[in-house]
C-alpha cells in the first residue's frame, strides 16, 4: 500500500479470547469479564501465558 493511503479500519477489530478453566472461546472487541460456561477467567489469544 502507498504511504500516502489510510490505512483501511478493519472492520473485525474483535479479539479472540480463550477461558484458562474450561477452554471457551469468543470473540469481543473487549475483554468479556468472567465465562458464561464456567465463570473462569478470559485470556486474550493474542498474549502470551508466560
Amino acid at each position: 500500500m502507498p504511504h500516502h493511503q489510510d490505512i483501511a479500519d478493519d472492520a473485525d477489530s474483535k479479539s479472540t479470547y480463550e477461558c484458562l478453566v474450561c477452554g471457551t472461546i469468543v470473540k469481543a472487541e473487549s475483554h468479556p469479564g468472567g465465562c458464561s460456561e464456567c465463570d473462569g477467567e478470559f485470556q486474550n489469544r493474542a498474549m502470551s501465558l508466560e
